[in-house]
Order: structure tokens, then sequence, then C-alpha cells
């Protein structure tokens, strides 16, 4: 009897377990995380970071989904019960939250590997072929079945999903490898300061997108023999994956578009430059991150909210109309000017306010006559009459606003000293 491939890759996938491991702190966003973790904060309008991989999981096949939190994980953890909740355990399909519960350990989650071997009896309890580990706060769109079946043709005992960086860009914040002719991984260094260049494409190397793929079997012995190394710090870019590439059939995936050959689109949203780049892609004419593919959409939870609506045209410019821009529901636009900019849901913009090249998060509520330029706007701000966010950096700072590196301004409630901070 003959298989197609796709009802290959369905055994494939039905054999795994994806474990997302979303406690990171995301120290980097500063106050954008002040209340949540960082898979946790909201992008593109309507959608949480978390969404993305979890989306990767459905529509590849894989339903058996566990989701490690820690850190803030309240605002997380209400997300995944409002919107994750629809699998059917009858069929086996499950998205099950493991928050660090200190089960083999008095302390909490001290690293990746030491998140999994915390939870070890979840995956001897579910006893799957394959575990596949994602880290749950990149925004990309993944299928992960193709990694799954090179995984299993090459006989890997760890695969490890890389992408093609410019090598300025890896220095210092991601895993880098160096490859053989048939993609085995011959040498792996974490974060380091001079990442080695790919032989064939100088000025870029191969980064580790922190997603792997292991032999169950194999993937309990490493936990196993790492919980026991005293000076481990449990981590496997660290601490596992060094200790095995020696040894052990350990290959790189590497992540291409479907023409084989180009760059797809992978965003670690892990500083505020980044975050806000992100979003404003998605306002580009063809943004390089379809969020419309109805082949691969991205699921979420979002409450039911009315339409956006645009009110006056006025002759004296009281004009309520929004250019290069996206809008979510909820939102009311009252004789305001938004342009190249990211609007999530329930936010309400007054008469004589303009917005440009900004992300403004949802409930945030903007007087009249306010100008906003290349700023995020945190949940829940009440933006006060006249203010100018964008405009005169002196004044930002002076107002106790964040600027970045690239002069993007960050404002929260706790900022405009609206105390009365909503569990986001």
């Amino acid at each position: 009897m003959t298989h197609s491939n796709t009802r290959y890759v369905s055994q494939i996938t039905r054999d795994t377990l994806a474990l997302i491991l979303a406690g990171g702190k995301g120290s980097r966003l500063c106050e954008l995380t002040q209340y949540q973790a960082k898979p946790a904060i909201h992008f593109g309008g309507k959608f949480r970071v978390i969404d993305f991989p979890l989306s990767n999981c459905i529509n590849s096949g894989i339903r058996q989904i566990g989701v490690m939190t820690q850190y803030k994980a309240y605002s997380l953890i209400r997300h995944l019960s409002r919107g994750w909740g629809h699998l059917n355990r009858d069929l086996g399909e499950y998205v099950e939250l493991l928050p660090a519960s200190q089960q083999y350990s008095p302390s909490w989650y001290e690293g990746t590997a030491d998140a999994l071997y915390q939870n070890i009896e979840f995956i001897r309890e579910h006893a799957p072929k394959y575990v596949v580990v994602l880290a749950g706060d990149h925004v990309y769109k993944m299928d992960y079945g193709d990694m799954l079946v090179q995984h299993v043709e090459s006989s890997a005992d760890m695969t490890i999903s890389c992408i093609e960086m410019p090598v300025r860009e890896a220095a210092d914040t991601f895993g880098v490898m160096s490859v053989d002719n048939h993609n085995r991984i011959t040498n792996f260094h974490e974060k380091p300061e001079n990442p080695c260049p790919l032989k064939d494409k100088p000025g870029y190397t191969l980064a580790s997108m922190g997603n792997y793929v292991f032999n169950t079997e194999f993937l309990i012995q490493q936990l196993l023999a790492d919980a026991k190394k005293p000076n481990s710090q449990h981590d496997f870019g660290r601490d596992i994956i060094p200790a095995v590439i020696e040894n052990s059939q350990v290959m790189a995936f590497r992540f291409l578009s479907k023409d084989g050959v180009s760059t797809p689109y992978w965003r670690d949203v892990g500083t505020l430059d980044a975050f806000w780049q992100a979003n404003m892609d998605l306002v580009a004419i063809s943004p390089e991150l379809n969020i419309y593919d109805q082949d691969w959409p991205i699921w979420t939870h979002q409450k039911q909210s009315p339409p956006a609506k645009f009110i006056f045209n006025n002759n004296d410019g009281r004009r309520g109309f929004a250019v290069d821009s996206t809008v979510s529901g909820g939102c009311i636009i009252s004789g305001a000017k938004i342009s190249q900019s990211l609007l999530f849901s329930d936010v309400y913009v007054h008469s004589y306010s303009t917005i440009e090249q900004s992300v403004i998060l949802p409930q945030v509520n903007v007087a009249q006559h306010v100008n906003i330029k290349r700023a995020i706007i945190d949940t829940g701000c009440q933006i006060p009459e006249g203010m100018s966010i964008g405009i005169n950096k002196e004044q930002d700072i002076q107002r106790g606003f964040r600027i970045s590196q690239d002069g993007i301004v960050l404002v929260t409630k706790d900022m405009l000293r609206q105390q009365d901070n909503p569990l986001i």
C-alpha cells in the first residue's frame, strides 16, 4: 500500500507533541511587559504573539500541545483558556497549560531545558514519538510538518530550525551554527560576539529560531543527564546542544520560502524597536507577513466588537479617516486623521487629532488636538487633550516617556500617572 506525501506527513504529526516555551520575561521590552509575559503581548491589531506558534501547530496538523508558563502569566493563561480551549479532547486534541509548579525542583524554571525536565512526566504520559519544542515569542508562519519529515528521513536524534541572518543582527542575540554539506550541525555557539559566517554567503550566518524536534527517548535521556549536572544552566542553547552535537545526529532544518531560496518572514519582537517595526510591516501595501492568508489562518480570541467607525467630514478639517493603516473592531475615529498606523480594538480617537506611524494598543482614548508620531501607546492609556508625543524628544523625556534606540516613544498608564492598570 502506498501513501501520499500528505498522508505520510499527517502520520508523523499525529505522533508529535508540541511544547511551547511561553514563560519569557521579555525584559528588553521594558514597561510593555511590566504586567505580562512576552508571549502575551498584543500584536498585529487583534492577535497575541503566542497565537503564531499555536496557529502554526494547528495548521501543521499538530493537535497535542502543552504551553509552559511562568513570568506574570495571568493574561496569557486567560487568553489561552478563552481562545484555545476549543480543541476536541475526545479526538486526542488539546492545549494544556503547564505553569511552573516546582514538581521536580524547589526552584521555578531555571532554563529552557529545565522547563521540559520539570514536565517530564507530562511527556511520558502522552508518549509521543517526537517532541517539537517551540519558542512562544516569535512572529512567523511555518509548516512544522516539513521539519518533522526532514527529521525522520535524516534519522536525526535532534533537529534545529534555523534561518539565514546577517551576522551583525545575530551577534550577541541568537545561537548560531555551522553545518556540513548534509546539514549536520558541526558547531553551535550561543549568542557569540562574532558569529561564524556561511561559506557560500558571506556576511550571513545560520541562526537558531529556538525551535527543535527530538526523538522522545533521546530528549528524555538528555533532560535526565542535564538535570544531574551541578554546573549546567539547564538551557538548550548553552548546555544540551553543545553536549550532543559530537556524538549524536543533530541536524539543521533551513527555514526557507516556497521557492527554496528566499528567506521567509520571521521576527523576534523582543525589543521596542523590533515590536514597533514588526507591527509597521503589516500596514505595507503587500506585507511580507500575510495575515490575510486563508490557507494558513492565524487563530486567536477576541471579544465581539462592532465594526470600526469613521465619522465627520467637515470643511474645517474635522474629518475622520485612515490611510495606509489597519484599524480593528470597536474603534471610533471621530474627526481625526490616522496615517501609517495600527490601531487595536476599542480605540477612540477624538477630533482634530493625528496619529502617524504608531502602534495603538487596545482601549486607548485619544482626546482632541493630540499629535502622536512614531510611538507605542500601551493598553488603556488616556491621552490628554493637546498632548504631543514623538514630536519633541526633550519634552517626552521630561514627561517620563521611554525613548527607544531608534527613537520610538513608549507611553504607558504608569507614565501618565493613571495607576489603575487593568490585568491586560
